[in-house]
């Protein structure tokens, strides 16, 4: 069936930060210079903010450029940081360190508590405003292309189509979006993100990208326990010297605290589970007597982009560009990304801009937008901390926060040229051992109250799937799962999806293992795609308007 089509100017994959800066910059430019830009932004949530999970602490230097006025538009940036504190753990015990040892781009003063799904909902009333169309719940499934190769835009995924591929009586198929300009920003590790780098070779020169999952909860606490504005990060314990991670604890407004764990997904051992690594991390004991008496109210997990400023790839290719996530500019030690994300939307748009002034027909390449990000405090921002990361895998936990430590304070005190080399990374699939290597983790049972297991967990995410449609979590050969997967690192699927997601059914003397794939219960954090060890799992967008739907996280 041929499918309808629309034609925009800039079409916009993705209503994170990232996206919606980027309309909201394209806007702005249009309205200074008389010019009427047509700009459209694909979500494949069921709404903005449905599938944006993030700490969050934002730093608000993006939003200053952005949109100058924003407190008087009533922006939800509500909690300022009022203490901010780093604890060292160990299995009982903990070690605060004193703020006036770490490096000054750690500190947190003048940076907000938030929920980052409210303030893209805000960004995305802000962009409607001034003329964006926003179209929810239509996932951008397919990359266009006109004939040159150049990008054409993208098709949304067609509805209604049953688990067997056969059309159901409510089958629509996909629109096509044309534009002169497409830009991505779809977030980490996005599918259509992920065809154009390898289609046009993005990462040639460049470091693998690298990930960690976070895990986070929502709760509601007792308010004799509630520190409005006191944000807490540790690191160490449960995890291991050679596991890079840590979680942070953020007291919102209303007693709410936000509180996560990150586990890098360059971990060694098969049978750790982030999840169970997070419910674990909430029963130490500085931890869990801030949570007696609370009740946990939301869920969710999603990958983040932790290779830094070596792993970012080229930026652009003919007829768009990455922006936000989808090339991976979080600051790591910092633990932070939405500022980035903003910074380089905004500037990518400045690009296609300018281009759609000169005329340009979209053919092109924007490659003033390498040039502006190279000039920004964006590539500053990750350059000074390019070596953090790496440098805890490549030394261990108290080695390479040293270094990192080290690395940092030489760059704030301009001394960086001390430090020219840059350190690379291992892609993650790879750093997998086989379970004959590696020790069994035994993970307490959830007593429901503290601690809790991921079928209620996914629950409070709200995740929904239609179930009468293709698995989007495909296999490229379906035999791999049990004859290496199972076999070889006994089945670590099973562990790394935080949704329970993957389970090895098996007859009940252990035999005839098989795989078992519960897409529905998917949060799309990504996990599966990054960390399988073969990389046999290929995620794709379900229908549009599936996966969790995020009510504050």
């Amino acid at each position: 069936m041929e499918r309808e089509f629309m034609e925009y100017d800039v079409v916009i994959i993705g209503g994170g930060p990232a996206g919606l800066s980027a309309a909201i910059r394209l806007k702005q430019l249009g309205a200074e210079k008389g010019q009427d830009l047509s700009v459209c932004v694909l979500e494949k949530g069921s709404e903005i903010g449905a599938h944006i999970l993030s700490g969050a602490v934002i730093d608000p230097i993006a939003l200053n450029e952005l949109i100058p006025d924003w407190k008087d538009k009533g922006a939800p940036l509500l909690t300022p940081v009022t203490d901010n504190q780093h604890w060292i753990l160990k299995e009982n015990s903990k070690i605060s360190m004193p703020h006036s040892l770490l490096p000054p781009l750690m500190s947190n003063k003048g940076n907000y508590i938030v929920s980052l799904g409210n303030v893209c909902r805000w960004l995305a009333q802000q962009a409607e405003e001034l003329g964006v169309e926003i179209f929810p719940g239509f996932a951008g499934a397919e990359v266009l292309y006109h004939e040159d190769g150049s990008v054409k835009g993208v098709a949304t995924g067609d509805m209604g189509v049953a688990k067997d591929g056969s059309h159901k009586d409510s089958y629509m198929p996909g629109m096509e979006l044309h534009a002169k300009y497409t830009l991505i920003a779809e977030g980490v590790r996005g599918s259509l993100a992920k065809g154009l780098i390898e289609k046009f070779n993005l990462r040639e020169g460049v470091e693998p990208q690298t990930y960690g999952i976070g895990i986070k909860e929502l709760w509601e606490i007792k308010p004799e326990n509630h520190k409005p504005g006191l944000v807490i990060h540790t690191q160490g314990w449960p995890l291991d010297s050679k596991t890079v991670g840590g979680g942070f604890i953020y007291h919102l407004e209303d007693n709410q605290v936000a509180i996560g764990f990150v586990v890098g997904l360059d971990y060694e051992n098969p049978y750790l589970s982030p999840f169970d690594e997070m419910q674990r991390y909430k029963t130490h004991p500085a931890i869990a007597p801030m949570f007696e008496g609370g009740r946990r109210i939301s869920y969710g997990a999603r990958a983040i982009n932790e290779g830094g400023f070596q792993s970012i790839p080229k930026l652009t290719f003919p007829g768009g560009a990455l922006i936000g996530c989808s090339a991976g500019f979080v600051n790591v030690p910092r633990i932070k990304g939405s500022h980035n994300a903003m910074k380089t939307g905004m500037l990518a748009a400045e690009a296609a801009f300018e281009a759609l002034a000169e005329g340009r027909e979209g053919r092109d390449e924007l490659v003033t937008y390498t040039e502006k990000f190279k000039s920004s405090w964006v590539y500053k921002d990750l350059y000074r901390v390019r070596n953090a990361k790496p440098a805890i895998h490549k030394f261990g936990a108290f080695w390479g926060t040293l270094y990192g430590g080290l690395d940092m304070w030489l760059h704030n005190l301009g001394l960086g040229f001390l430090i020219p080399w840059t350190f690379g990374h291992d892609e993650d699939h790879k750093c997998l051992k086989p379970a004959s290597e590696c020790p069994p983790i035994n993970y307490p049972k959830p007593d429901g109250v503290l601690t809790f297991d991921k079928l209620s967990s996914v629950f409070l995410s709200n995740t929904n799937h239609e179930e009468d449609q293709p698995c989007h979590l495909t296999l490229k050969d379906p035999e791999v799962p049990v004859k290496i997967n199972y076999e070889i690192y006994a089945g670590p699927e099973q562990r790394f999806c935080p949704a329970g997601v993957y389970e090895f059914i098996t007859e009940d003397d252990g035999s005839n293992p098989r795989l078992q794939i519960n897409a529905q219960n998917c949060v799309h954090c990504k996990t599966c795609d990054i960390k399988d060890p073969t990389q046999n799992i290929n995620w794709v967008v379900p229908e549009g308007g599936g996966g969790p739907n995020y009510p504050n996280m």
